[in-house]
């Protein structure tokens, strides 16, 4: 006598061809990698505290203006930061700063490389933030593109560290460094992230 049993769904077969299957092993292997490495880790532990994002931006005025030859120029620099938002102080939308040097021997080759700069951001909260900063500024296609590095220094947010983008057309320096032209200001485009450690 026969027993009548249910009958089982057939489940596809996946054929995988050798090399398909060292490939997967490996994709596995390395993401097991690189979510246990100490990079990885050190990524995520930063929390963001404040960002601030465009229409922020930053105006550099030279007086006179630069030429490729050395001469004296005293520079400003004003920013207008907003919008902003802040995890940690919610009450920070806005922010502003202004950067006065004296004048000195300058060119608008001057514009380009590396250099440190202390900024200090009023928000509008009355508060002060101060920047201790390593700018790094480049060609890069037809943009001038400025990147501030650093920690806050005092004031609000102290200990946490900075990560500041400039972006503007690189036009009049292209000009100016090929003898052609002069740069009397450049304006420029921000994105400002503060991250707490």
């Amino acid at each position: 006598m026969f027993r009548a049993t249910a009958a089982r769904p057939l489940r596809p077969r996946l054929h995988w061809s050798r090399p398909a299957a060292i490939l997967a092993s490996s994709l596995l292997l390395a993401g097991s990698l690189l979510a246990s490495s100490p990079t990885a880790v050190a990524a995520s532990a930063g929390v963001l505290d404040l960002t601030c994002i465009p229409p922020s931006s930053g105006v550099s005025t030279y007086t006179p203006p630069l030429t490729n030859t050395p001469q004296m120029v005293g520079a400003t620099i004003s920013f207008e930061l907003g919008p902003c938002t802040s995890r940690e102080a919610p009450q920070v939308t806005s922010g502003t700063a202004m950067l006065n040097s004296a004048p000195r021997s300058r060119s608008c080759a001057d514009l380009l490389g590396s250099a440190s700069r202390t900024l200090v951001i009023n928000w509008n909260t009355g508060e002060t933030s101060t920047l201790a900063l390593n700018v790094s500024t480049s060609v890069v296609g037809a943009v001038l593109e400025s990147v501030l590095t650093g920690t806050v220094s005092s004031g609000r947010f102290q200990g946490d560290t900075v990560a500041m983008d400039q972006t503007g057309p690189a036009t009049n320096v292209l000009t100016c460094t090929a003898g052609l032209g002069t740069v009397a200001s450049i304006y420029s485009v921000v994105t400002l992230e503060i991250t707490s450690l």
